[in-house]
C-alpha cells in the first residue's frame, strides 16, 4: 500500500493527462494523410526527456496495423553503451483521421499526444512533433540531414508557439 500511496499521484496525473492531447494555443495540421506520413523519419531536434536521454541516430517509422491503427517504432543509438535501443507503440487518432492528431502509448493502458503542428504537406519531407503540452517537441525529417533553412524555419515556428528552443538538442 505505501508502494501505491507514493506513485497515485502520478496515476492520476497520467489518467487526467489522457484526455488532454494538444497543447493550448496550438493546433495539429488539417488535410492530414496518414498514408503518407507512413514510413521512417529521423529526429533532428527534441526537447530532452529521459526516455531518449544521450540517444543518437534516433529515428521513428510508423506503419499500419491490423486494428487501424498505426505501429510506431522508435530507435537510437546509445553511445555511452554500445548498443541500439528501441520501443514499440501503438498510435490511434484522437479525432478526425484528416487531422494530425494522435494518441501515443508505449505504456498501455497510458496514452499521449502525437500531434503533428508543421508538415511539408507537399512532400511530407519534415513534420514537427507537439506532445500533451510544450515540453515535447520533436523535429522530424526524412532526410537525416535536411537544409539548414527548413530546420532554421521550423526552429522559428517552435519559437512563435511557445516552445523553450533554447533548450532543442540536435542529436548527431
Amino acid at each position: 500500500m505505501k508502494g501505491f500511496k507514493r506513485y497515485f499521484p502520478a496515476i492520476v496525473g497520467a489518467l487526467l493527462s489522457a484526455c488532454a492531447t494538444v497543447p493550448d494555443g496550438i493546433n495539429p495540421v488539417g488535410g492530414f494523410e496518414l498514408e503518407r506520413y507512413l514510413g521512417l523519419w529521423h529526429e533532428i531536434a527534441r526537447l530532452d526527456h529521459s526516455f531518449e536521454r544521450g540517444l543518437i541516430k534516433v529515428t521513428a517509422e510508423y506503419s499500419l496495423r491490423a486494428d487501424g491503427g498505426v505501429r510506431v517504432l522508435n530507435r537510437g543509438f546509445d553511445p555511452v553503451k554500445n548498443v541500439w535501443k528501441q520501443a514499440e507503440g501503438r498510435a490511434y487518432f484522437a479525432g478526425p483521421r484528416d487531422t494530425g492528431s494522435l494518441k501515443v502509448s508505449f505504456f498501455r493502458p497510458f496514452y499521449g499526444g502525437y500531434n503533428v503542428i508543421e508538415l511539408d504537406k507537399g512532400s511530407y519531407s519534415y513534420a514537427m512533433v507537439a506532445g500533451l503540452d510544450r515540453s515535447y517537441l520533436w523535429i522530424l525529417a526524412r532526410d537525416p540531414a535536411p537544409p539548414a533553412a527548413v530546420v532554421e524555419k521550423l526552429v522559428a515556428r517552435a519559437r512563435e508557439l511557445g516552445f523553450e528552443t533554447d533548450k532543442l538538442i540536435f542529436p548527431k
